[in-house]
């Protein structure tokens, strides 16, 4: 008998059939998964396909106002990365109801969101009933999110009555004192402010309100992050009130125009946390206060420093490289992975040439004083370790004094030197809204300098001091015998780190 010869076409039509119903209910499921759950397609979703890139899917929707979004604009992405996408615009969702039920924001406002590149913020405002948003980041997403940055905000003059910075925004930002005026300038009067950031400590939250002058603060809280990026979140609302008129920043505002700073509670309080002063006179300097160093407690390694505008470090006396920026500063100062320009004041030229070949360092070829004049500067070593080890080296310890006073001097190598204004450079330099760390060793000038900078008010300017007080102490070359080179007591030094902390300078004995 021979065989059937329609039973192979009968089972390739079921198998054909078969095989389309398949593809049918896979299809059926992913439309359901995108466009009714709103999640990402993957195998648990039981879709046998990915999309590799993002799609965008208007979903219809009812209602105007506060009702659901008319459309609602979704970015899917492959993997996990979608229900990732699809939390952050829950969260966010979640955030602006709640700013909604606060009175902070409305389906109204026209809204900004600040260095957005995903978008979710975006679409949670439009998906609560702003439709009026708009999102901007480096590198856009359109339609949502178009070109832009939050130092350069491309929109005009109170344009908005609502912006967000989500995820740290600004302390990211490289320029932070010029996003917070580009959110000043297009933030109409009135109108609300949110940031998202890690502000936890109240030095880095009132270095934060001080960036952002036309505003006022409505209210600061923590809330719960959606990721591991940012687990905890400090929500700050503020409103604007109107550009504050300031003198320019760099005039020393912060001062009576008598040095005397105005000194918040949050900065004396991380005084009151310094390691306290040596109140005795050590009979061993040279080793007590080198010893001291290990008990320095440095600004950074307590307080977040996120929220300036620039990171300064001037050394005042600041001979070879070696001496303390190259060995000191750059190795072993806490910089929170910040950098720091570096100013370095030095007026013996012997110095002056290895400069040259540094990369992120001023130098300053003069010497600092309280006044634009000519000086004498003496090159003399003292008899004491740290002066005999730096005359080894072929250079000793500079002293300067007016030309008109040229007594003092022990007969050492003297030469004429141009000094300048100190306090004025500084004020002219950095901004109340800069951390500026000082490092000061200029062979007893410090008690010409100081009252200088308390004078014109630049005092205020300087978060932090390392500051070595040169008195007649004991020699460790001649026991029982004080250094002739200066007049000054201990007393007199212990004074002068004194007014320095009572003026709110967190000020740290140096050698």
């Amino acid at each position: 008998m021979e065989p059937a010869l329609g039973k192979p076409g009968f089972f390739r039509n079921v198998m054909v059939r078969l095989l389309i119903f398949g593809v049918f209910v896979v299809i059926a499921r992913f439309a359901y998964v995108i466009t009714v759950a709103g999640e990402s397609c993957n195998i648990g979703d039981f879709c046998f396909f990915s999309i590799p890139q993002r799609v965008n899917l208007a979903v219809a929707g009812a209602g105007s106002g506060g009702g659901p979004l008319a459309a609602r604009t979704v970015a899917v992405s492959s993997g996990e990365t979608s229900k990732e996408w699809i939390g952050a615009v829950r969260f966010y969702s979640s955030v602006f109801q709640d700013l909604i039920a606060g009175g902070y924001l409305s389906p109204e406002s026209k809204a900004l969101c600040v260095e957005s590149p995903a978008g979710q913020d975006v679409v949670a405002l439009r998906e609560i009933g702003v439709v009026d948003a708009i999102g901007i980041a480096k590198k856009p997403s359109k339609p949502l999110v178009k070109a832009g940055e939050g130092k350069r905000i491309p929109f005009g003059e109170d344009s908005f009555d609502f912006i967000f910075s989500a995820g740290g925004g600004i302390e990211r930002s490289s320029a932070p004192a010029e996003f917070a005026a580009e959110v000043c300038r297009t933030l109409r009067p009135g109108g609300i402010a949110v940031f998202h950031v890690r502000a936890k400590d109240t030095y880095s939250f009132n270095s934060f309100v001080d960036l952002l002058n036309c505003c006022k603060v409505e209210k600061s809280h923590d809330i719960e992050g959606f990721d591991s990026s940012m687990p905890e979140i400090r929500e700050i609302i503020v409103r604007k009130e109107g550009v504050r008129v300031r003198s320019d920043p760099k005039s020393g505002s912060i001062s009576d125009g008598n040095g005397n700073c105005y000194v918040p509670g949050y900065k004396q309080e991380l005084i009151d946390h310094a390691e306290p002063l040596i109140e005795e006179e050590p009979l061993k300097p040279w080793i007590t206060l080198k010893r001291n160093v290990k008990n320095i407690k440095y600004l950074p390694s307590m307080v977040d420093i996120s929220f300036k505008n620039r990171y300064v470090y001037v050394d005042v006396g600041a001979r070879s490289y070696g001496s303390s920026i190259g060995s000191w500063f750059r190795k072993q100062y806490p910089k929170q992975n910040k950098t720091f320009h570096v100013y370095a004041i030095e007026a013996d030229k012997h110095f002056h040439k290895e400069y040259e070949l540094k990369k992120g360092i001023t130098l300053l070829p003069y010497a600092a004083w309280v006044k634009n004049e000519t000086l004498t500067f003496e090159i003399n070593g003292d008899p004491g370790e740290k002066e005999k080890a730096a005359a080894a080296k072929g250079r000793g310890m500079g002293r300067i004094q007016p030309v008109s006073n040229p007594g003092g001097f022990d007969g050492g190598e003297v030469e004429r030197i141009q000094g300048f204004d100190f306090a004025n450079w500084l004020k002219n330099t950095v901004s109340e809204n800069d951390f500026v760390v000082m490092k000061m060793d200029i062979e007893g000038t410090e008690f010409d300098l100081i009252p200088r900078l308390f004078e014109t008010g630049a005092i205020c300017l300087v978060d932090e001091i390392f500051l070595e007080c040169h008195y007649n102490r004991w020699q460790r070359c001649c026991p029982g015998q004080r250094s002739p080179k200066y007049e000054k007591t201990y007393d007199q030094c212990l004074q002068l780190f004194t007014s320095l902390r009572q003026s709110g300078v967190l000020v740290h004995q140096w050698f």
